[in-house]
């Protein structure tokens, strides 16, 4: 779709307009009142967002720019920047709904973690974004209500399951973002709309009041147009939160610094291996060619660039989609009609359980009943060694495979996607082919490894967004930045969104 003419307040990434604001030159209620006049005049056409929280992004955006006017220093260094929040994290003030039927309307009792660092920061919310139902799927095609599009070519998908916060940043809707990852929902939508997403380490970022898909998977994170845009909002949503026991009582790196210095465009000494197993000529042509382009400016950094291989990653994909299942299976039985959400077949003629099957068989779609059942299926007497537990020791390996290539190298990469966004309805019937496009991104997430996904350029056949996956161990977030600004510097500034095949919004 066609950006923001240039000067327009949308134009601008996140960093520029907290300098802006925090000077005084622009208010942070101008700021976001130019995104919501963005909003109304596109969104209709690609659906990123499921709720439009207008009156109380404004209102706390006056409250910064009261704090300011006063004389107080910004609350954090993106106070006053919008953002657009995934439809998964709890809101006391507007609806969360997972994408699913199931929680059509309600309204949470308690803010999650995020959120309310969010809040906390100053960061006023446009409003909640379209997602793959409970997080379960890869083109935002499962939202109960109805797809998102993506602002390159709206006959294509946005990825998934954040596609909604992806495709909000593409269009200029938002500056920043927040999306969940639990096989690559994060970075996938970033690579397929030409935007930026990460994957910090597992227990860094709270998943207290985010709505459970695989909890033992699943890791909230930070979106937007630039590496240091993103690792901005990174530094605000991360750190240890004792309301989370799977978060890590340990320092968050200093992702920030680590962007800026990368930014300088020098990565030598830094070695980067690139995984054998995750570069096949199966790939679109365009995405290979691109990912090797981007190689060689690695190289021309000053990188050392070789060849590794992670045998055991083959397999993950197998074994990703028998926890991720069993997790489910588990998680969503909460969903029973009798606490909260929907409710069907109440009229005192149904038992509890019948009322129960009736609730869950209207309120959940075909994904999620597919994984609950196969879940269910994996768990159960008599099979639960022979696939839930073979699964959690190729989940040991993959780790260990992880772990023997970074002795050698300080980061990993590979493309982010086998291909680039894919025509809406093309993989809605095989679920085989929908999983597949996860292949490069899910091993990170069974290893709980931080993983980054930044713009690469564009497949040559199509126009297309290609993004390149940069992974690094436990607790090094800061590596993925650094090799990520470095790479952004040497590609130069991101081309914007433009209409690059006649579908695109006009």
């Amino acid at each position: 779709m066609l950006p923001p003419d240039e000067g327009d307040l949308t134009a601008s990434g996140a960093a520029a307009l907290a300098d802006r604001i925090h000077r005084r030159e622009v208010s942070a209620e101008e700021v976001t009142r130019a995104h919501l006049d963005r909003i109304e005049a596109v969104d209709e056409r690609l659906h990123a967002f499921l709720h439009v929280a207008g009156d109380a992004a404004l209102a706390a955006a006056r409250q910064v720019d009261a704090e300011l006017a006063a004389g107080e220093e910004p609350r954090s260094p993106l106070a006053g920047v919008p953002l657009a929040l995934k439809d998964v994290f709890t809101t006391t003030d507007m609806p969360t709904t997972a994408g699913s039927k199931i929680l059509e309307n309600w309204m949470s009792p308690y803010d999650s973690t995020v959120t309310a660092r969010l809040r906390a920061a100053g960061i006023p919310l446009l409003g909640k974004t379209n997602m793959d139902e409970f997080a379960m799927g890869s083109s935002t095609e499962n939202s109960a209500y109805g797809p998102t599009r993506n602002p390159w070519d709206t006959t294509r998908v946005p990825g998934g399951s954040g596609g909604g916060s992806a495709a909000a940043l593409a269009s200029y809707q938002a500056p920043l973002a927040i999306g969940t990852d639990t096989g690559g929902s994060i970075r996938q939508p970033a690579a397929v709309t030409g935007t930026v997403g990460c994957k910090p380490t597992y227990g860094t970022v709270s998943r207290y009041g985010l709505i459970a898909c695989a909890s033992s998977l699943d890791q909230g994170g930070p979106c937007a147009r630039t590496v240091l845009d993103t690792a901005l909002l990174h530094e605000v949503i991360a750190g240890h939160d004792p309301r989370d026991s799977t978060s890590i009582k340990a320092p968050v790196p200093s992702v920030v610094a680590a962007a800026r210095a990368g930014a300088v465009g020098d990565l030598t000494g830094v070695t980067i291996g690139v995984v054998r197993e995750l570069r096949s000529d199966a790939y679109q042509p365009g995405v290979i060619a691109t990912f090797d382009a981007a190689v060689k400016t690695l190289t021309d950094l000053g990188a050392t660039v070789k060849e590794v291989s992670c045998p055991v990653f083959t397999d993950a994909l197998s074994a990703y989609y028998l926890i991720l299942p069993s997790e489910v299976s588990s998680n969503l039985a909460r969903f029973d009609a009798m606490r909260y959400g929907l409710r069907v077949g109440d009229d005192g003629t149904h038992s509890a359980e019948e009322v129960m099957a009736m609730t869950r068989a209207a309120g959940f779609g075909p994904e999620v009943k597919r994984r609950i059942m196969i879940g269910t299926y994996a768990l159960s007497a008599g099979y639960y060694d022979a696939y839930y537990g073979q699964a959690l020791k190729v989940r040991t390996l993959v780790a260990r495979d992880f772990d023997a290539a970074y002795e050698s190298v300080d980061v990993l990469i590979s493309p982010t996607t086998p291909s680039t966004a894919f025509a809406l309805g093309e993989k809605v019937d095989d679920p085989m082919a929908m999983y597949l496009y996860d292949l490069c991104t899910l091993p990170t997430n069974l290893a709980g490894h931080p993983a980054l996904s930044v713009p690469a350029g564009h497949a040559p056949e199509d126009g297309m967004p290609v993004g390149l996956q940069i992974m690094a161990p436990a607790m090094a977030d800061d590596r993925l930045y650094r090799v990520a600004a470095a790479f952004e510097v040497a590609r130069g500034a991101a081309e914007t969104v433009g209409a690059v095949t006649g579908s695109g919004v006009q």
